[in-house]
């Protein structure tokens, strides 16, 4: 049985590192430099980037929004902090070409997440996993809960409904060649009272592939239910910035809880 895998999903807005409220409401808390080298000595399992600045000019990966000039695209943003991270860094965020892909990879990456561009050019996770491998591509699904009781994918930031039921898509995306779901969810996102454990129930069942649930975790009790209910990792971000020692207390609570991780 392979561990449960613990990652930190670290926003990033403008260049800086942020806090997410409901995909809209946003605060700075700190470098994403900085943080890295924290998470890397605190038992963390992986690292997500997910760039959600909202002016972005997307043909290089380069914001012209960006608060400090050494860090103008995200691919200086993964070339300074592969410099100091050890451990695997999965990088979202804009992301629309192979040839981007690839620049994110010789930057230091080690997988590639796409999302709204995978739902508008679906075949692009086909081509991406002949090209880079299965194990390399995650797709991410920003879902949100709607009328009739399941959930719907939404893309651009969480502002554009798509239609497309996320168990349909999920399944999809893993005919196409995905190699992991990171599932995020617009309704729980820093609310603080737990993922959406219906959602991840769904979707777990409906895909052979790895998932990695996201959005909602207020106490490390929330990262033992994701699990419980059928994740493969669990990933957080507003509750690891403001705690010491914050994943290895984590991975202390999901350990006591019978949760097998690596300590």
């Amino acid at each position: 049985m392979l561990k449960k895998r613990l990652i930190v999903s670290l926003l990033l807005q403008n260049g800086q590192l942020v806090k997410s409220v409901g995909f809209h409401d946003y605060q700075i808390v700190g470098s994403p430099q900085i943080a890295i080298q924290f998470f890397n000595a605190w038992a963390a399992d992986e690292i997500i980037f997910l760039d959600i600045s909202t002016s972005c000019e997307y043909t290089d990966l380069v914001r012209k929004d960006s608060v400090f000039p050494e860090l103008s695209s995200l691919i200086e943003i993964v070339k300074n902090s592969a410099k100091t991270c050890f451990l695997p860094l999965t990088v979202g965020g804009g992301v629309r070409t192979i040839d981007q892909m690839r620049e994110l990879f010789l930057s230091g990456a080690d997988k590639i997440a796409i999302n709204t561009q995978a739902v508008r050019t679906p075949q692009l996770i086909a081509k991406a996993a002949e090209r880079f491998g299965n194990q390399a591509i995650v797709v991410s699904i920003d879902a949100k809960r709607n009328n009739a009781g399941g959930h719907e994918v939404f893309i651009d930031h969480g502002k554009e409904a798509t239609g497309l039921n996320v168990v349909e898509w999920v399944q999809q995306a893993e005919i196409l060649g995905a190699g992991e779901i990171l599932l995020n969810s617009i309704d729980q996102d820093g609310r603080l009272s737990g993922y959406d454990l219906s959602l991840i129930r769904c979707v777990a069942s409906a895909v052979t592939i790895p998932v990695i649930a996201l959005g909602g975790v207020g106490k490390w009790e929330h990262l033992v239910d994701g699990v419980r209910a059928g994740a493969s990792a669990v990933s957080a971000a507003n509750i690891f910035h403001f705690t010491e020692q914050s994943t290895r207390q984590a991975k202390k609570h999901m350990a006591e809880a019978g949760i097998d991780v690596r300590l």
